[in-house]
């Protein structure tokens, strides 16, 4: 193996180990945002007394 081989296998690995890691970025990202959107959902059920809390106020 030359070094010009060498060398493009070793950018075809760095390559592919970037890809994955955003691809690992972006699941934590998505994960992130549907905790908050779940979050906020549940404020907002609070606040009005609709949704998965209902306030009954006597």
């Amino acid at each position: 193996m030359d070094v010009s081989s060498a060398s493009s296998n070793m950018a075809v690995v760095q390559v592919e180990a970037l890809k994955k890691s955003m691809e690992v970025e972006k699941k934590a990202t998505l994960s992130v945002l549907e905790s908050a959107t779940e979050q906020s959902k549940q404020v907002t059920a609070q606040k009005t007394g609709i949704g998965s809390n209902i306030n009954i106020i006597a």
